[in-house]
């Protein structure tokens, strides 16, 4: 052996040595063994130049471009390199490499292995509005169809595609399913709006006898609580989470919160979520997302401030939820305190935080507010236009909400159902009948959205505020859908309004007929009856109520004073305050009698 050859031996193993201590290195050490590669005449020496790739593929501090270039000098490089730089890409923001690489990898010639797909259908994954059906014909073309885990990458893929019938034609062709597979469709279905269809597949995957893990069961929690199957939820919380036959964790107790939540049993996820050995900001972000669902908005900023104490730092969804709750109650002074953290902790105002602050500030009244973190949003979305329409059109101003909308359009931002929600009611607010009533048509004939219950509700709102009560009452009758109380109820109010008692009569009745259990469908015919000096008739539904032992439902308000949100319930005198409000109270009533206002006892 020659005395340049034993050199380039001994540097090569001694590179080698190196490289394999990667923990240590940086990528400034890797150019810098690259060009004593270089400097020794072994840039030809592939084994040298895949570990240095493989460095820079797998190191926290990658260099596409200098990966690119050192993989573009190996001659004939092998499928498992191949691999490495299609893992490379899929991993980067430039998932469409991976693709670029493995048909330059099939115009070299080299046969792709079982790893080679669920790369590239990862990546795949990645990409908006693709469809990997191409990659099935290439699956089944190399045989690798029966193999179970390209078989499970490819039904992710075309789940994450929203194409779920060729994810349920690749489960029923998989010859082995393995709990990932049974996890892949269930989640697939789930993802896709087929909460049902997953349940389904859940209950069939037990009758197998395959074993279950925490994957699948936080995905069945999702879609038991999508479709609100208390019972289904509770079943799984009790066979696999509380007999143990699955493990306890974080992930499946913070699936368990938001089923309950979903479900609207509030207090069932509070107990599940004080019984976790550990909880993360996950857990505590899904019960409070849990009561803002829950309209348990109180709470949910308690539970924030519970979450502060325990140094538990939230995040983009925390703060979301937690904006919303205040907007609920109108508490801007924490949703201001909350503002604040936000600019305190330098995080990032993302779309749905920035809608969320517009939300929260346009509900309390700060409409200035508002705007000034709309104009300042780099980009806006639909969300974030309907935010801003919905607040200015509830504080009456119709014309500012009707030239947003106006806007909004300009844009290239298309509407939906809930952004017509806020200009039909900002065309209620402002008397606007002729307006709302094209803005109702275009909804069909301009944007292709069929309007949905609240956009009728709204339509009735708006007629009935105006004094068109047939018109409003046909458009009742002639919907496509059945109508809601609060629809009827829209109705009723524009009756008591305008006095037209003889109609209101027969939607009282009809709301009773629909909820003969809610006191308040009673007391608004009673109201009306007493209104029409109906004493007799007035008399006849309090004592149908209490025959029936329907009792009233007790009113409940919020107010901020100082930061401190104080609630207010009907007949309750528990409030530290209460003698001095009710004193307060007498003393106004006595004032408003000799004005000719009559008030009712039981309205306060």
């Amino acid at each position: 052996m020659s005395r340049t050859r034993k050199i380039r031996t001994i540097v090569g193993g001694t590179l080698l040595s190196v490289l394999d201590c990667h923990e240590a290195l940086s990528l400034s050490h890797v150019k810098q063994i690259h060009s004593i590669i270089v400097t020794f005449g072994l840039s030809k020496d592939t084994f040298l130049l895949t570990k240095l790739i493989n460095f820079c593929t797998l190191s926290p501090q990658n260099d596409l471009a200098y990966a690119t270039h050192l993989f573009g000098q190996i001659k004939g490089p092998g499928i498992h390199l191949w691999n490495s730089m299609i893992r490379y890409f899929s991993t980067s923001t430039q998932q469409h490499g991976s693709l670029v690489c493995y048909a330059r990898m099939r115009q070299d010639g080299v046969f792709p292995d079982k790893h080679t797909f669920p790369l590239l259908l990862k990546a795949f994954s990645k990409l908006r509005n693709e469809n990997p059906l191409q990659f099935y014909a290439h699956i089944v073309k190399f045989g690798w169809e029966s193999d179970c885990f390209v078989g499970n990458s490819l039904i992710s893929a075309f789940v994450n595609s929203g194409c779920l019938d060729f994810a349920r034609q690749v489960f029923a062709e998989c010859p082995q399913k393995d709990v990932v597979t049974w996890t892949a469709i269930i989640d697939g279905h789930v993802r896709n709006g087929c909460a049902m269809g997953g349940l389904r597949c859940f209950v069939e995957m037990i009758s197998t006898g395959m074993k279950v893990d925490e994957v699948t069961v936080v995905s069945v929690l999702s879609g038991a609580g999508m479709v609100r199957d208390i019972w289904f939820g509770r079943c799984i919380h009790g066979f696999y989470v509380e007999q143990g036959r699955v493990k306890w964790d974080v992930y499946v107790g913070s699936a368990l919160v938001d089923m309950y939540s979903k479900s609207g049993y509030s207090d069932d996820a509070s107990k599940v979520f004080y019984g976790m050995r550990i909880r993360n900001v996950v857990s505590w972000t899904t019960l409070i997302a849990g009561y803002v669902q829950c309209n348990r908005f109180r709470d949910a900023l308690l539970v924030y401030q519970e979450m502060l104490m325990e140094a538990i730092k939230p995040n983009h969804s925390t703060l979301t939820s937690v904006l919303t709750a205040c907007a609920q109650l109108g508490a801007v002074a924490q949703g201001r305190w909350i503002h604040g953290y936000i600019y305190r902790k330098n995080l990032e105002i993302n779309l749905a935080l920035g809608t969320a602050l517009i939300d929260m500030y346009a509900k309390c009244g700060c409409l200035d507010e508002a705007l000034l973190i709309f104009e300042k949003l780099p980009s806006k979305d639909i969300c974030t236009w309907t935010a801003m329409i919905n607040g200015l059109a509830m504080h009456g101003d119709a014309s500012s909400s009707l030239n947003f909308f106006s806007n909004m359009v300009k844009n290239g931002i298309q509407p939906n159902e809930i952004t017509f929600i806020g200009v039909l009611s900002a065309c209620s607010h402002g008397g606007l009948v002729d307006e709302g009533r094209k803005f109702f048509q275009s909804m069909r004939h301009n944007y292709h959205l069929e309007p949905n219950v609240d956009n009728y509700g709204c339509m009735v709102d708006l007629l009935g505020r105006a004094g068109y009560l047939d018109e409003a009452r046909k458009l009742i009758e002639d919907m496509p859908m059945k109508p809601t109380p609060g629809i009827w109820g829209a109705l009723f109010g524009a009756c008591m309004i305008h006095k037209d008692y003889k109609l209101g009569e027969y939607v009282g009745k009809h709301l009773i007929n629909l909820q003969p259990y809610h006191s308040g469908r009673y007391t608004l015919l009673a109201n009306l009856y007493s209104r029409n000096h109906r004493w007799d008739a007035a008399a006849h539904i309090r004592k149908l109520m209490k025959g029936k032992g329907i009792g009233k439902i007790p009113g409940v308000s919020w107010i901020e004073l100082n930061g401190v949100i104080h609630e207010f319930t009907a007949f309750d005198k528990s409030h530290s305050e209460s003698s001095n409000i009710f004193e307060i109270l007498d003393a106004v009533m006595v004032q408003l009698k000799p004005l000719g206002c009559i008030i009712d006892d039981d309205d306060l």
